[in-house]
């Protein structure tokens, strides 16, 4: 009851709640075992699904400290790893947009505001350009929500997000879902390297790491009805 009540005067004073992490996978060995080739696809928190999309080889690890490193706070040492899930195989040269890379399917029952946000490691020779989207189907189909740039080979961006927080469709959703996928140049009809000194090649690589669904939890019913007649009170009284 306590607790409600706070969540309540939160709410009624203007505050914004925290989120909360839904389901994140860092690929890191369970047990640890020192040794970034090895990993899992299993979350860390929460349950879903990871996989590749379009035919990658999505079997492979490796290290998520390299090149900068992934936001992962495990470090490499002969007894933890902080692995990178790496896939390879995109399209060929001008085929197959927004087709090809992975996916990761959860339930953001009970949630809503989401928002992802996950590390990528571009190859050189990888997509400079990636879109990031999202199902409420469970993947019968998907809306690109935002395209991200690599603007350097054998580099990671960290932290990239795909805020969903204005889409209701995926609020209290069971078949959430997001992909990352190569795509074309904006504007063009193919697919740019990440180095400005290489070409783009089908057996460029992506590697992922830290990918994490955060919300705030849906409130009990009737909840927002008592954070509206607190928020009326609230603004009286600051009037008053």
């Amino acid at each position: 009851m306590k607790k409600t009540f706070a969540m309540l005067a939160l709410c009624a004073t203007g505050g914004i709640a925290a989120a909360d992490i839904v389901t994140r996978w860092d690929f890191n060995s369970v047990p640890a075992d020192g040794n970034t080739a090895t990993g899992t696809l299993l979350p860390t928190i929460g349950s879903g699904t990871a996989s590749g999309v379009g035919g990658v080889t999505a079997t492979a690890f490796s290290s998520g400290d390299a090149n900068g490193g992934s936001t992962d706070p495990v470090v490499n040492s002969a007894t933890t790893s902080d692995s990178g899930w790496q896939v390879t195989g995109f399209a060929l040269q001008g085929t197959e947009d927004k087709s090809r890379g992975v996916q990761f399917l959860t339930s953001t029952a009970g949630y809503m505001n989401i928002i992802v946000t996950f590390d990528q490691r571009h190859s050189n020779t990888s997509s400079r350009y990636y879109a990031g989207q999202y199902t409420t189907n469970g993947g019968a189909s998907w809306i690109t929500a935002t395209i991200f740039e690599g603007t350097a080979g054998d580099t990671w961006f960290n932290n990239r997000t795909i805020d969903l927080s204005s889409v209701a469709a995926v609020n209290d959703n069971a078949n959430f879902g997001i992909r990352v996928v190569g795509t074309f140049a904006p504007g063009t009809s193919g697919y740019v390297a990440s180095s400005a000194t290489a070409t783009y090649a089908a057996t460029g690589t992506a590697r992922f790491d830290m990918v994490t669904v955060s919300g705030t939890i849906v409130p009990a019913p009737g909840m927002m009805a008592a954070v509206g007649l607190m928020g009326l009170a609230a603004a009286r009284r600051r009037r008053a």
